[in-house]
């Protein structure tokens, strides 16, 4: 299990969960490793050998209701929940577990220490990224395609000039504090 998304002011959370078999599948490391181009082939090729994948969001209203910790949470358990199979135990990227009925084991910094959590990173990744382009077609002006909704400077900027549209996360400062604009 990893997720995509728990910084950026806009846009859902995104998890994946993925169950590899004991083929290696060269390549696969932590997600911000990697340009896009690998992560695409690589995810085309986890997707064709995982014995089992799924993938989840958690909305921007659950970002701002429960926090971005829970959201996450929650979209991981959504994917678990997706997968199609029981997987014998579940490895979370991270320090804190989930509420699944499976046995679990977290791992801090399980993206660049083993193979699933990576796999899982970059499906979650790929996915959070493909969101984005089309939130980026929905909310022109915003530069969501670039950036994926983190706080740079041209998203900062945009903000200014246009105010949050629906996808900016309300509980995440400084979108908090702008009116929101009119879609």
């Amino acid at each position: 299990m990893d997720e995509a998304g728990r910084g950026p002011l806009a846009g859902p959370v995104v998890a994946a969960a993925v169950v590899l078999d004991e083929r290696p599948i060269r390549g696969l490391r932590d997600s911000k490793q990697l340009a896009p181009a690998e992560r695409e082939r690589l995810a085309d090729a986890i997707r064709r050998r995982a014995v089992a994948w799924a993938v989840a969001e958690a909305s921007v209203e659950e970002v701002d209701r429960l926090n971005v910790l829970h959201a996450s949470r929650l979209a991981m358990r959504r994917a678990v929940e997706r997968l199609g199979v029981a997987p014998s135990v579940v490895l979370v990227d991270g320090r804190a577990g989930l509420a699944v009925s499976c046995p679990q084991r977290t791992v801090v910094q399980g993206d660049a220490r083993v193979a699933c959590i990576a796999a899982a990173s970059i499906l979650a990744k790929v996915e959070r990224d493909r969101i984005m382009a089309e939130l980026d077609r929905q909310y022109p002006g915003y530069g969501f395609a670039q950036h994926k909704g983190y706080a740079c400077a041209s998203h900062l900027e945009a903000l200014r000039r246009l105010g949050p549209s629906p996808v900016h996360r309300r509980s995440f400062s400084p979108v908090g504090g702008m009116a929101l604009e009119l879609w």
